[in-house]
Formats: structure tokens, sequence, C-alpha cells
């Protein structure tokens, strides 16, 4: 089949045969240290049995090297939310590309891509890009720490990436070669507790410079407290940043701020902002903003220099992209194949009476899976396991993140996968565990202290 067939769910063949995976997975540890250039796509987070290797993709369908065809989820990292190889943004990018890439000075498309940012998210009062989430976050904190003359930076604890600089990258287990000088300026505090926040605020009077978290992820905020978290940093001086590298594009064309209605001092977008081409945007009030500029009185910050921050083919693809995000159902097509196949999953885990260990959470445009054993503790050798049957009949399935060339029929299929997977799962919990089952090792967490 391909991306515009209806997969079949009556036929569905098993994907068994990985050898070019196999082979390349030998030379490729040889080559690019951990296998791959983010760990998220690492041989450590997906079984044995599965595709190492991705040739192509079209809308959410992909194909692997042994030529396997697969539905994918996640979509690149929640990167590509309109589909692999969307015709009119891949127009865009190239008719740029002709025009050249990068020059010394700035170009046209550089305002063009601003202003139509400005366009959709009301808190852009300015705007700065590059070329990832990191680095426009790391930039955010020094623009508070500019602004406010303070050096601390208060941190959401239920985000599990914010960047891969040592200001958050020393607060994980994965510390290896971070300056301890740099995480001691880090605090936690806990998502829909503000007292977490206020006791912060209490142990560190007048130190902390910038609150940053993302507006949501699969608990939504509660009581006002997104409102609650910019008005408590205000009184104590400090500034909010809010992490739109996910939510922003996914849950409202106007980022999750605009879902909420809360108006953050920044933000930072990135992912589905030019649909899997490299780009990045720091926004935000024009007093914060303008520190990093050459019209103010004050001394001057380093904000974001980036040679390739402004590549003219990622600008183009951002301004196709959020331009279908204006013009087009994108956003209501994610919430309701979400929605459908959060219904079909949980039609066949409450079926099969496994709904207490294999559970979906999240909005229906962010679907995340959980995966728990015979004991209810979460399991990474059940989560192997799962992914392993999904794989098993064509489906790639990190998570369950949709995009706008999700159809009905694609859902309809992962659903039939859904269903076959979720039964080898029951025979685990009824073992109590997945031996005799599960291929290989399973997978493990990125943030370990050892391999």
């Amino acid at each position: 089949m391909n991306s515009t067939q209806k997969p079949n769910v009556s036929g569905m063949v098993e994907r068994t045969c990985f050898d070019k995976s196999a082979a390349l997975r030998k030379k490729v540890h040889d080559t690019i240290p951990g296998g791959a250039h983010t760990y998220a796509k690492g041989d450590d987070q997906y079984p044995e049995r599965s595709p190492g290797f991705i040739e192509r993709g079209k809308g959410c369908h992909i194909w692997d090297v042994d030529g396997n065809e697969f539905i994918e989820y996640g979509m690149g990292l929640r990167a590509v939310t309109l589909g692999h190889a969307y015709p009119s943004v891949i127009e865009a990018a190239y008719r740029q590309m002709q025009l050249g890439n990068n020059f010394n000075r700035p170009a046209p498309i550089e305002l063009e891509c601003a202003q139509m940012l400005q366009s959709l998210v009301s808190s852009a009062e300015m705007v700065k890009f590059a070329k990832d989430g990191s680095t426009v976050l790391t930039a955010a904190l020094k623009l508070a720490r500019a602004y406010t003359g303070r050096d601390l930076v208060a941190i959401c604890s239920n985000s599990p990436f914010f960047s891969y600089n040592d200001w958050f990258i020393g607060t994980t287990a994965m510390d290896g070669g971070v300056s301890r000088v740099e995480v001691e300026l880090t605090v936690k505090f806990n998502y829909n507790d503000i007292d977490s926040l206020q006791k912060l605020f209490e142990q560190y009077p007048n130190r902390i410079a910038m609150v940053l978290l993302e507006p949501a992820r699969t608990e939504e905020p509660k009581d006002g407290f997104l409102q609650k978290v910019i008005d408590l940093a205000h009184r104590n001086g400090a500034l909010v940043t809010l992490d739109e590298t996910i939510s922003g594009f996914r849950f409202h064309q106007g980022g999750a701020q605009t879902l909420y209605g809360v108006t953050p001092d920044m933000s930072c977008f990135g992912k589905a902002l030019a649909n899997g081409f490299s780009l990045s945007a720091l926004t935000g009030k024009r007093e914060v903003m303008e520190l990093g500029g050459l019209f103010h009185n004050k001394e001057r910050v380093f904000l974001l220099s980036t040679t390739h921050g402004a590549e003219g083919p990622s600008l183009a693809a951002a301004i196709e992209t959020m331009r279908i995000y204006r013009d087009e159902p994108v956003i209501e097509h994610l919430y309701h194949v979400g929605e459908r196949l959060r219904a079909g999953i949980e039609q066949v885990t409450a079926a099969l009476g496994v709904s207490e260990y294999l559970s979906v959470a999240g909005r229906g445009c962010n679907l995340l899976y959980s995966t728990h054993d015979h004991e209810h503790k979460p399991s990474q050798p059940f989560r192997t396991l799962f992914m392993q049957e999904l794989i098993r009949w064509g489906v790639l399935a990190p998570s369950f993140i949709v995009s706008y060339s999700h159809s009905e029929a694609d859902i309809d299929y992962t659903i039939e996968a859904f269903s076959r997977a979720a039964k080898v799962y029951k025979k685990a919990l009824e073992a109590g565990s997945t031996d005799g089952l599960l291929i290989g090792a399973p997978t493990k967490v990125v943030y370990r202290r050892y391999n």
C-alpha cells in the first residue's frame, strides 16, 4: 500500500524483516556516538525488532530501508504536524532555495516570517529566530537575567526536557561533563502547585530571574494555575517564559497561551513551526526583547547570533506552514483524529480488561501512552513489548501524536494494530513477565548515569 491507499485492516501483514537496518546499525555506532543525533531516536529507545533507519516518508506513512511501510505517530519528535514531504511546504522551501540560502545581510523573508508569526501569536511583540528549542530557551534565560539583574531560573519539574545546555541537563541523571556552577542556579517547582513556586520565591528572595514551564502536558492547568504563576512571578520581580516548543501550533494556532488566555513575558516555539524544517523562535515583550537590539542605552545582551538562524528555505517552509494553520482546519483535525484514536484505544483496553495497565492521556492532539506491569508499576519491558507488537503490525508509535495527514482509515488501521498488540500485552500481564514474548532487551530511559 502507499500513502494514498486505505490501509487494509483485514489483510494486515506482519513486519518481521529488518536485516538492512541491522547491518547499518553495526556500522553507525562506529561513526556516530549513540548511533543517532538525537537521543530519542537511539537504538536504546526502540525494540530490537524495529525499523532502525527510515528512508522516506509521505504524509503519515514512512518506509524503512528494508521496504517496510508504517503508519507513524510522534511524527519526527512532534516536529511534523502537517505530514512528511507536505507538497506546498516543500515547494515553498524549494522556491526560496533557488534564490539562495544565506547572505551577509538580512533577507526580506526574515521580516515576512517574523510578521506572520506575530499575526498568529498575540504576545509576540518581537521575534528572534534560531534552529532549535534548546537555543531559544537558553536565550530567554539570558534576557531574563539581564532584564532583572538576577541569576536563578525556576523550572517546572513535570517537563522532561527544556534544553541541552548545562542549566537544565545538569538537573538530570545524565549530568556528565556539566558545570556544577550552572546547575546550582536552577531550582524546581511542581505543575499545578502554586505553593511550591511560592516557597521558591520565599527561599530565594530577589534571586529568581525567570519562571519557565510548558503550558500543559498530559495534565491540564487547574484553578487558573498559569495566570497565578504569571501574577506571582511579577509580584516578585521575575519574568515568565512559556515553552511552546511542543504545544505551539498543536494545541492552538496561536499557541497554548491563546487557548488558556494568558500572556507570558516570553515564549519559545519550534518543532511544528516549519513542519520539520529546522527553525525555532524566541518571542516576547518589546521591553525585554529589545535588550538584544541596537536601540537602547542599557548594557548590551549578546542574544542570538547564529550563522544559520535565518536560512531562507526554513523560513519559507514556516511561512507556508503557518498559512496552512491560519487557513485550514489543521488544529480541528488533530483533535478529531486524536479523540477517535483515544476512543478506539479505550474501547479495546476495556474489552480486554487492561485499562489499568495500558492507557493514554493528554489532549487529543497530543496523546501519550503509559505502560504498567502486573504490579501496576511503570515498566520499560512492558513498554518495549507493546511497541514491538505495534511495529509487527505496521505502526511505529513511541507516542500517539497525530498529524494533519492522519486519515480516518489510518486511525481504523491503528486501532486494529493496537488491539493485536494489547492482546499480547495481556498475555504478559497474566504471566507476570514479558519473558518469551519480548525479543531482545527492553528499552531504557534516556536520562541515566550509565549505559
